[in-house]
């Protein structure tokens, strides 16, 4: 456990180096303190024997190390923070796919560095609205719309010209008995199973019954991110190799997913610095996530990858806001169905 006057070191050392990017010397944190020269260069040796602080050459002055961005985030930020205005992601009336778009986009302009965002999986959706609409005498297209803003569509070709009755009637009765529906195939076949329908229509929904087998298969999930051309333009990611094999992750989706599903288990914003990620192409770099989605159970997660040098108390005030307003979003998506 450090002491205060250690720890104020500590805080002013850092804010300073993420400002500049440049080591920091005693003499650059004397306008901060009272205290004499000797004292600081004291303080500072102190937290370099702990470990917190780095010298990358003998007459240069401290930088961070892994240890002391950890014990910045978790003991040194400012227990009130400072006012901003409050992330506005503009996500009235997106369907779900847009709102992730619109909440990466966002991230990475406002932060500068690669933002992604988990959808929610397919299985937590549910039908929100069928139409059936004839669009030639013998073709009708059937399209199917889920809780999460997903369409599946497809046209079916009959033998004969569709009683335009017919096509009415199952409009209305794919709606009355489907809406709210989860996708799954055996439910909704349970769902559509109605033995007391004449022939005519079981045969014709029958005809349809392929379209809501497919939508109802669960697909892997997605992810959403930008930002790559800015962490490689600015040469903020480590070394050629190690951002090659960020961006094999972000190709391998199933990599990345496993990793950002971590932070569906906390409470909080989850902040990963350099050697405490998993993953080898992450060693160098810092990850902040957070979930969000329903009171009872988080869909997906808001998240931003960049040096170890980022603003730490910016990243995670954004990250936060923006898993708050997508949580805000889905339960009002969801309270539709």
């Amino acid at each position: 456990m450090l002491s205060k006057r250690q720890e104020m070191v500590l805080r002013r050392l850092v804010e300073v180096y993420l400002d500049g990017g440049n080591p920091v010397a005693s003499k650059a944190l004397s306008e901060s303190f009272e205290w004499g020269p000797s004292t600081i260069r004291h303080e500072l040796a102190s937290l370099e024997e702990f470990g917190l602080l780095a010298h990358p050459h003998t007459s240069a002055g401290r930088v961070p190390t892994e240890a002391g961005y950890r014990y910045f985030v978790d003991r040194l930020l400012p227990a009130e923070e400072p006012k901003a205005p409050p992330l506005s992601l503009s996500l009235v009336r997106h369907e779900v796919d847009e709102a992730m778009r619109v909440t990466t986009e966002t991230l990475s302009q406002i932060t500068n560095l690669l933002a992604i965002v988990t959808a929610p999986p397919i299985d937590t959706a549910t039908i929100r609205h069928v139409e059936v609409l004839p669009l030639q005498p013998q073709v009708v297209m059937v399209v199917v719309i889920t809780s999460t803003g997903g369409v599946s569509k497809r046209m079916f070709t009959f033998d004969t010209p569709v009683d335009a009755g017919l096509v009415e009637w199952a409009a209305s009765y794919l709606n009355e008995r489907l809406v709210g529906t989860g996708l799954g195939a055996r439910r909704l076949m349970q769902r559509l199973n109605d033995p007391s329908l004449s022939r005519a229509e079981a045969a014709f929904l029958a005809a349809l019954t392929p379209l809501f087998t497919d939508v109802s298969e669960v697909t892997p999930e997605s992810f959403y991110f930008d930002g790559t051309s800015r962490l490689l333009a600015l040469g903020r990611g480590g070394d050629v190799s190690e951002l090659n094999a960020l961006m094999d992750m972000l190709e391998r989706r199933v990599t990345m997913l496993g990793m950002l599903r971590e932070a569906l288990s906390e409470r909080e914003v989850t902040v990963r610095i350099g050697a405490e990620n998993d993953q080898p192409a992450l060693r160098s770099l810092a990850v902040v996530a957070a979930g969000y989605g329903l009171p009872q159970r988080k869909l997906g997660t808001v998240s931003v990858i960049g040096p170890l040098r980022m603003d730490y108390p910016r990243v995670i005030r954004v990250v936060r806001d923006a898993a708050a307003q997508l949580s805000n979003f889905v339960a009002e998506v969801y309270d539709e169905r």
